[in-house]
């Protein structure tokens, strides 16, 4: 124990975001040497905590989240390495979320359901929901289509829930419908949820709702369960685990972002829709959606609607953006992503369940699709 290096955890262990962090330090910690960790209880937003003060220890891992936090930190002169998106010591090196690799799955994410109209609900507290609705709307924007925003500040004591609920009600609607809707975050998820309730809008027939940070209690819970974003919560808290282990050795390390990508999107009933008109391309979608790692090809999907070959895939392009055989292909892909992260399957294992008649066509593919080979993409998201 007397060699072991001793590390605190300024990171507050009240929702499913900050308790991933806490997951992925224990995996490096797991894979190399172990630390004597300092983890008290500790509030979002609150101060750093008194003993930090009197602390002798080796290196912090920190979400500084206000001003208190990083003059304590500060004033430590230990390595540390900033988990917070608020970024307010620019002089250390920083792991947070990819914003906008989250917002792009988002976009994509609703593309593929159909939408042709867009919104974001945010909390201009928070940098990363300010990041969010830029590049949200930037994604959506080069695709054609514009986003109603709508941003409040939960943390201004102004703005009562009362009051906001109500102009989230409003606003809900206003809006044209279906249309597909990013929550910040799963909080505001659910609060749109509510709203929608409060405003008698369907969902999720006129309006689809998406969070992001897959707290898979907050989501279970909503009514209809909320889908989300998945944050690669457990490789964040690898990566900055890996830099605090650096700079505790005495290596320099750059104060620079290091962003961490999505792993994907829990697609639960609130997504759960295809905003599709044209009933027959619907119902291929649908098909597809539920049968792709079968096996099954584009004349199989012709079995199930009434329409030629070149009739669908010109119907197919003009809606989904893809060919018929594209959409099999990316739900298997997206399947075969599922299961190189959640599982110890073979390659071979995999291709077999998501209907590749061999594994040597899946690598083929997957390398041409994703730009790594599988393996290179379970070591990159596996942890």
């Amino acid at each position: 124990m007397n060699n072991r290096r001793h590390v605190a955890l300024i990171i507050e262990t009240s929702n499913d975001y900050a308790r991933g962090l806490l997951h992925g330090i224990k995996w490096y910690m797991r894979e190399h040497e172990p630390w004597a960790i300092y983890l008290g209880e500790h509030e979002r937003g609150a101060a750093a905590p008194a003993w930090l003060s009197r602390w002798k220890g080796d290196g912090i891992i920190a979400r500084i989240e206000n001003r208190k936090i990083a003059d304590a930190v500060t004033r430590s002169k230990l390595p540390v390495v900033d988990v917070s998106a608020a970024r307010l010591v620019k002089t250390l090196p920083w792991v947070e979320t990819d914003d906008r690799a989250i917002a792009k799955t988002a976009a994509e994410h609703l593309l593929e359901r159909g939408f042709k109209h867009f919104a974001y609900c945010g909390d201009d507290t928070f940098n990363w929901s300010t990041w969010r609705a830029q590049n949200f709307s930037h994604f959506l924007g080069e695709a054609g289509h514009k986003v109603n925003v709508f941003t409040s500040s939960n943390g201004k004591v102004t703005h009562t829930w009362d009051r906001e609920r109500a102009r989230l009600v409003e606003w809900i609607r206003e809006l044209p419908k279906p249309i597909g809707v990013l929550a910040c975050y799963d909080v505001r998820g659910r609060q749109i949820l509510e709203a929608c309730r409060d405003a008698g809008v369907a969902v999720p027939d006129e309006v689809a709702v998406l969070g992001v940070d897959n707290d898979a209690l907050l989501c279970d819970l909503a009514d209809p369960p909320l889908s989300s974003v998945m944050p690669n919560t457990r490789l964040t808290g690898y990566r900055a685990a890996e830099l605090l282990d650096r700079m505790m050795k005495g290596e320099d390390v750059e104060p620079e972002a290091h962003l961490i990508r999505p792993a994907g999107v829990a697609t639960r009933l609130s997504t759960d829709v295809l905003a599709i008109e044209d009933h027959e391309v619907s119902a291929a979608v649908r098909f597809i959606r539920e049968h792709a790692c079968e096996g099954i090809n584009v004349e199989r999907v012709l079995d199930e609607v009434p329409l030629s070959r070149r009739i669908l895939e010109s119907r197919f392009r003009k809606l989904i953006g893809r060919t018929p055989h594209e959409e099999i292909v990316r739900v298997q892909l997206d399947h075969v992503k599922d299961l190189l992260c959640e599982t110890d399957l073979t390659l071979s294992d995999i291709a077999h369940r998501c209907g590749f008649s061999h594994s040597e066509y899946l690598s083929v593919v997957f390398k041409k699709k994703e730009g790594v080979t599988a393996s290179e993409y379970r070591k990159l998201h596996r942890r």
